[in-house]
Order: C-alpha cells, then sequence, then structure tokens
C-alpha cells in the first residue's frame, strides 16, 4: 500500500503553461502504459515495441508523472498495457490521480468483473474494452484464449457499476473478423452506454490481416442518421439505428495527425510523442520536478504529424 498521501489527490496541482507544439496543436491527454505483461496472446499484438516487463516502473513513478501533467493542464489520462488490470498496485495507482484529472483504462476485460466496483470506488472514471470477435472460435484464434465469457462478463460488470460509456475496441482483421461488423451493431445498438470503436490493424509487425476502414467509414456514412465529429483526431462518430460506432484510422490519415492533443508515456518509462515513431522517445525514469516538467516539454517540441 502506498502512502496516505498517494490516496488522497485532492490537492489541485498548481498549474503552469498549457503545453502546445510548434505546429499549434495542445497536449491535454496523456496515455500511460503500466505494463507491457498481458494475459493474452493476441495475433496481431506489437505492445508498441515494449519488451522488457521486469522494466515497468513503479507505482511513485507513475505518480510523479500525473502530477506534473496535472502542473501542464492534462485533462485526461488513459491507462494502458499490456493488460493493466494485471498490475497488483492498479487501484493505489488510479486513487494518486490528481483530481482535475479525468481517468480511464484500456483492458481485455478478463480481470474485469472482479474488479469494476473497486476501479469505480477508486475514481476510474470509465474502460475501454478490446473485444475483436463475439464469435467464441474466432475469439480463441484471435486472443489464443477460451476466455471470451470472462470478457462478456466484465463488460456487464463495467456497466453496473458505471465506468460508462464502456467503448469496445475492434481491431478489424481482414479475414477473420470483418464480416462481425454488424453483429458488434447489434450488441451495443439501443445501448447509450456501450460504443463501438472500430480500429485499424498497424504495421508494427509481420502480421498481415490490415484492412482499409476507409471503404468501412463510407458503409457507416451511408447508414448513418447523423455523423458527427470528435475533438480526439477529428474521428467521426456514426450514429445508425440505435447503436454508436467511432472509427480510429491512423494510418495515412492527416486528419489523424492534425488533430492529436495525446502524449503517451511507455511501461518502461520514456515519453513517446508520436504513436507512429519509436526513434524519438525520451527517458524520464527517476526523473522529478524541474527536470521532469523540462523533459515534458522536450518531448512535445518534438511532437510533429507524421502524416502531413
Amino acid at each position: 500500500m502506498l502512502s496516505e498521501r498517494t490516496s488522497k489527490a485532492e490537492k489541485v496541482m498548481p498549474t503552469i503553461a498549457t503545453l502546445k507544439d510548434t505546429y499549434g496543436r495542445p497536449v491535454t491527454n496523456l496515455r500511460i502504459s503500466l505494463t507491457s505483461r498481458c494475459n493474452l496472446s493476441c495475433i496481431y499484438c506489437h505492445a508498441e515495441g515494449e519488451k522488457n516487463p521486469a522494466a515497468e516502473m513503479s507505482a511513485q513513478e507513475i505518480i510523479e508523472i500525473m502530477n506534473v501533467a496535472a502542473k501542464f493542464g492534462i485533462r485526461s489520462i488513459k491507462f494502458t498495457g499490456g493488460e493493466p488490470l494485471i498490475r497488483p498496485d492498479i487501484l493505489d495507482i488510479i486513487r494518486a490521480v490528481p483530481k482535475e484529472i479525468e481517468s480511464s483504462i484500456t483492458t481485455n476485460g478478463i480481470l474485469l468483473a472482479g474488479m469494476a466496483k473497486d476501479l469505480k470506488s477508486a475514481g476510474l472514471r470509465r474502460v475501454n474494452v478490446s473485444l475483436d470477435s463475439l464469435n467464441p472460435e474466432t475469439y480463441k484464434r484471435i486472443t489464443g484464449c477460451d476466455r471470451l465469457d470472462e470478457v462478456l462478463a466484465g463488460i456487464d460488470a463495467a456497466l453496473r457499476a458505471g465506468l460508462t460509456p464502456v467503448k469496445l475496441n475492434m481491431v478489424i482483421l481482414s479475414g477473420i473478423n470483418d464480416n462481425e461488423i454488424d453483429d458488434f451493431l447489434n450488441f451495443v445498438r439501443g445501448n447509450r452506454d456501450l460504443v463501438l470503436q472500430l480500429i485499424e490493424l498497424m504495421h508494427f509487425n509481420d502480421c498481415d490481416y490490415h484492412g482499409d476502414l476507409r471503404g468501412v467509414e463510407a458503409m457507416l456514412a451511408s447508414r448513418s442518421s447523423e455523423v458527427l465529429t470528435r475533438r480526439m483526431h477529428h474521428r467521426k462518430k456514426y450514429c445508425l439505428d440505435g447503436a454508436e460506432v467511432e472509427v480510429v484510422r491512423p494510418l495515412h490519415n492527416t486528419e489523424f495527425c492534425a488533430y492529436c492533443n495525446r502524449l503517451r508515456v511507455t511501461s518502461d518509462g520514456k515519453l513517446k510523442p508520436c504513436l507512429l515513431r519509436t526513434d524519438n522517445h525520451i527517458t524520464i525514469r527517476g526523473k522529478k520536478g524541474a527536470e521532469l516538467e523540462a523533459l515534458f516539454r522536450q518531448a512535445v517540441e518534438q511532437r510533429e504529424p507524421f502524416f502531413k
């Protein structure tokens, strides 16, 4: 258990200058990978290049990063992995999120059923659940595990706990699950606390199941009664017959880059200015206070659109 100071995040951090890169893009969102460990073995997983679970940051290092983020006016933090719920100190970390920052988590959902209430009580706002198939055999083919029922139970528990909206992250894999989009639409239809996110597969490893989502977007637009544009990456939200769908398409997408407001932190303690690059990371292990603030500024100065 961490110190009493960790469990009380009521103190509001004094704000310093908001982070903005040389392209005029403000940074208001922080994505922190808590671990590269996972309890699934998905065929497309790239772990953003992280290969050393033993090097993951301590809770105290993560708390220091969050406190500096609050000083820069960061408004939201998303915890990711690997599988972040594997960490035994996950509730302590969530309790330590500064009061003015909204926190969410991306999880594969396997451990969620038993943790949803505690996550909500610790201060977590909502969850994204990675779910690439509703078919047990296809799910097992993608993840290497027969655990779909546990994930579905986790989604139900998150809804009951109020970790909403629950966003379902479906990575589209050509020839494997791209025939299930209508099944997922039916799954979320009529429940305003469920949102479907269709995600483009990225070319970070040798997985050859990439599918171009532009055709999917055109299909959704033709069937939608309303199309909204979100601030995050200027991505579109499609509303069709009681289902809400967002499309996350980072590849060859100038809008995705032009409207990016996110800075990433790897589980081994590096600031990552761009999702699509691994050659400009900045090490922040053990850094505190003014030194850590300076490294945040340096990382933001290195941000530039990958697709221009």
